[in-house]
């Protein structure tokens, strides 16, 4: 009985068989096991759009798919693919030397199975297996491999990050919700984990935002809120988490609808600017959330161009009017 291969190019020496050359296959097949176990090897595939077949050397040591890691190098001008005979059943490390933006995918040489593509910035590396699990269409299953790089843009999904550093050799402890701390300038890391009060942080006093120990907040500057024009209908819409400051020039008699949007709380203040169109007299008649003294809702002014301003805090479930001014000249 002659002697078989397996799909790595290992001889498989049968009873009676190469009389005299044992001792050289058997070597040749220890150094293929080597290869298999932790060889490297180089593969270029430079050139334009192509495949490249990796095939197996029976009995013969060098075979590139017989090699643990696969380089790939080489100056490409279209997309690449690489191949591996159906049986081949293993795991490799990939890894893209290429130069040029094109696309490089690792298969099985026929079939339907997965297979794994460097996308045509993916200058990395990966780790592959190459499952020979069906006759017909194999699949080739991938995850990442390596670290994260210092250089170029990094992409990180669902991973966690122990004691990260940002910009310094500080560890940020904060939560997320404390990173939005809102002080206007680029702030340390240091800086970073004191944003919640509880804690008394460091913050120098060129920031926007500071506080101090008795939990004074001190903002340098103007708070602005953009005035957001509403949509003039029948019933007017107020979304006051997006527009909390709002006009709108009523050309008609209208009704304004409860505030709408996500997460008003207590304490939330309100305007609106309500603007006569050229002809004036037009009336609003406000939903019944909207809470004025003696439950008597004002008079507008009815001179057409004017302006009448109408400031609320909300307390939980109303709007309390905190002030109005009416028959203001807007220009």
């Amino acid at each position: 009985m002659a002697s078989t291969y397996t799909p790595l190019g290992v001889e498989l020496q049968a009873t009676g068989e190469n009389a005299g050359t044992w001792g050289t296959k058997t070597n040749t097949n220890l150094q293929i096991f080597e290869q298999i176990v932790g060889g490297f090897s180089a593969q270029s595939i430079a050139g334009g759009a192509q495949t490249t077949a990796l095939s197996v050397s029976d009995g013969a040591t060098g075979a590139v798919l017989s090699h643990r890691m696969i380089e790939f190098t080489g100056s490409i001008t279209g997309n690449q693919i690489v191949t591996i005979p159906l049986d081949v059943q293993t795991f490799y490390y990939l890894r893209n030397s290429t130069s040029g933006a094109y696309t490089v995918q690792f298969k099985y040489t026929s079939g339907s199975g997965d297979s794994f593509t460097f996308s045509a910035t993916d200058k990395g590396d990966t780790v592959v297996f190459a499952t020979a699990n069906d006759g017909t269409n194999p699949d080739i299953y991938s995850l990442p491999a390596g670290n994260v790089t210092t250089a170029g843009t990094q992409t990180l999904t669902n991973k966690t990050l122990t004691s990260p550093k940002i910009n310094e050799n500080v560890a940020v402890t904060s939560t997320a919700t404390e990173l939005n701390i809102l002080d206007g300038v680029t702030a340390t890391a240091a800086e970073l984990n004191y944003s919640d009060l509880a804690t008394l942080g460091t913050s120098a006093a060129s920031k926007v935002l500071t506080a101090n120990a008795n939990n004074l907040t001190t903002i340098s500057g103007a708070v602005l809120n953009t005035e957001d024009t509403l949509t003039d209908q029948a019933t007017i819409a107020w979304d006051v988490i997006a527009s909390p400051v709002a006009k709108v020039t009523l050309a008609g008699n209208r009704t304004m609808a409860a505030p709408s949007g996500t997460g008003p709380a207590a304490g939330q203040f309100i305007s609106l600017l309500a603007i006569q169109d050229g002809t004036g007299s037009r009336t609003i008649t406000w939903n019944a959330v909207y809470e004025f003294p003696s439950d008597t809702a004002p008079t507008l002014t009815t001179t057409a161009n004017l302006g009448d301003i109408f400031s609320f805090r909300y307390n939980g479930a109303k709007w309390l009017l905190i002030g109005q001014t009416l028959a203001l000249t807007l220009s």
